[in-house]
């Protein structure tokens, strides 16, 4: 589904972000990305959303390469910052309606679905509302029902438990479980060591830009937790 291969990013005065990574997630599965703050986390995951532009490598998701043909990729994909930029100006409602429009959503569709989730993260009430009216863990629900009714093949997350409550951390995780048994894929950024683990078939841990461990979340913790791979991992120099 999401094949990184030999990708690195430098940025302008030479610094080099990431170096050389070669991740591949399958469909079916959710892949965590550990890292510590300024490892490369978000880097990546803005390159694999094609919002930044990188100098090697090749990112390709479901079949479409991000630079050859990033809107074949991009119509495949949801991808959610850890801050979501939404109109603040629009109503909940007309900014779903508006991502359904950009994405071809079939109206019998997206109205069932709209209701499906709004219900589900207890906003359907709240969709009348200006989102500039909208509290932190609001906006972020809403951004992730604009994602959720997309039906992408391939969801990008950066942090999405941030400003989160346990029970739409809870409805999330089930609906990310959901995508994947139809076949797509998750790739997503946490600090929630805990979560990832319980939640993750694969994890991979970048580490000053350069990959240095992944593979299925059991073998990589083994008699351990991921918390202790981590710190184990961090120390190393």
């Amino acid at each position: 589904m999401l094949r990184i291969e030999h990708y690195s990013k430098t940025y302008p005065g030479g610094k080099k972000a990431v170096d050389d990574l070669t991740l591949h997630v399958r469909p079916g599965e959710i892949y965590g990305f550990i890292g510590h703050n300024g490892a490369g986390k978000t880097t990546t995951l803005r390159a694999c959303a094609g919002v930044m532009d990188f100098t090697e490598g090749t990112i390709t998701i479901d079949g479409h390469d991000v630079k050859k043909d990033p809107v074949g990729a991009k119509r495949v994909t949801a991808f959610l910052p850890d801050n979501p930029d939404l109109y603040e100006f629009m109503k909940g409602i007309d900014y779903l309606n508006f991502i359904a429009d950009l994405y071809d959503i079939p109206a019998d569709q997206r109205t069932k679905d709209i209701a499906k989730y709004g219900d589900a993260f207890e906003l359907t009430g709240n969709l009348g509302s200006p989102i500039g009216s909208y509290s932190h863990g609001m906006r972020q629900k809403l951004a992730l029902i604009s994602a959720f009714i997309r039906r992408p093949r391939l969801l990008i997350l950066d942090e999405p438990f941030v400003g989160l409550d346990p029970s739409a951390s809870h409805i999330m995780k089930g609906y990310l479980a959901d995508l994947c048994r139809g076949g797509s894929a998750v790739f997503f950024s946490t600090h929630v060591l805990e979560v990832a683990e319980k939640l993750c078939h694969q994890i991979a841990i970048i580490k000053d830009g350069r990959l240095v461990k992944c593979g299925p979340t059991e073998q990589l913790v083994g008699d351990s937790s991921l918390e202790d791979v981590f710190l184990e991992l961090e120390g190393d120099k």
